[in-house]
């Protein structure tokens, strides 16, 4: 098994792992969340903690450095030599998970001298499959010059056969739809709309469709919307797997005022205002 194998599979089970833990707590009608509010003010749950401890079993043997969301950050002067680590957030969405509107996921990346190279994203609320029988949780991965794919899976799917019945991405579509632009349901900003509205002027049917987490860069990396807009703020652990993700799909991600792909493991985490495409 070649080293990116391994990685990927380790990064597949570490979020399927992690997102077990979640909905342990979020199923439980009688679990307490344990919501407290961070420096910045974003939530933080018993799932985020959860879903961090769990991730970091499997990331730490690696011996590849993790940034995590709910770990430490180490100052800048001792990451700038990290050529190769993972970026993880364990629970992206936690406003939606409070909500209880299932639109959360576990990211998990890996990232090499600035790009996400490998990426994974999973959806731990099971959804209709697309044939209309029975039920599933999405499982997004991506692997830069490798491709992309799309899986649904249950609790008893090895990695072997999630990856050998997933779906390369984009999906192929014969639906005939309008331009459709992916926006934040919790974070839409003022500017965005604004983005969005001189999109309308190109796009008079632009059709717009909120969704919560990075489940809206997968909606571009699997060809269900064209763009996706974000002017407000976001930390690299936001974008790291979708991008990986959408650069392995033939998706572009890049920094709305410069037009230059986002990188990551810099000095300041927070990544500038974006767009999808």
């Amino acid at each position: 098994m070649k080293p990116y194998d391994e990685f990927l599979h380790t990064a597949i089970r570490a979020a399927i792992e992690a997102g077990h833990d979640i909905m342990a707590i979020y199923d439980d009608p009688a679990a307490d969340f344990g919501i407290e509010l961070k420096a910045d003010h974003s939530p933080l749950t018993r799932a985020d903690k959860a879903a961090h401890a769990r991730i970091m079993t499997y990331l730490q043997p690696t011996g590849i450095p993790v940034l995590s969301e709910e770990g430490a950050h180490l100052p800048y002067s001792t990451r700038r030599a990290w050529r190769r680590l993972w970026i993880v957030d364990p629970l992206d969405g936690t406003k939606e998970f409070i909500k209880r509107n299932g639109e959360f996921t576990v990211n998990i990346a890996l990232v090499e001298d600035g790009t996400p190279v490998l990426g994974v994203i999973y959806c731990p609320t099971p959804q209709p499959l697309p044939s209309g029988s029975g039920k599933g949780c999405a499982l997004y991965f991506g692997w830069k010059d490798h491709g992309a794919w799309k899986a649904y899976i249950d609790d008893d799917e090895d990695i072997d056969h999630i990856e050998q019945t997933a779906q390369t991405l984009p999906s192929p579509s014969n639906e005939e739809r309008g331009w459709v632009c992916v926006a934040s349901r919790s974070h839409l900003s003022p500017e965005t709309e604004a983005f969005i509205n001189d999109l309308r002027r190109d796009y008079p049917d632009l059709q717009l469709v909120s969704s919560g987490s990075s489940l809206k860069i997968c909606l571009v990396a699997e060809g269900k919307a064209d763009i996706y807009p974000r002017h407000a703020p976001t930390m690299e652990w936001d974008t790291a797997a979708g991008h990986a993700i959408a650069l392995a799909a033939g998706r572009k991600m890049v920094d709305a005022t410069t037009g230059q792909p986002l990188t990551y493991n810099k000095d300041d985490l927070h990544n500038p205002w974006f767009i999808v495409r």
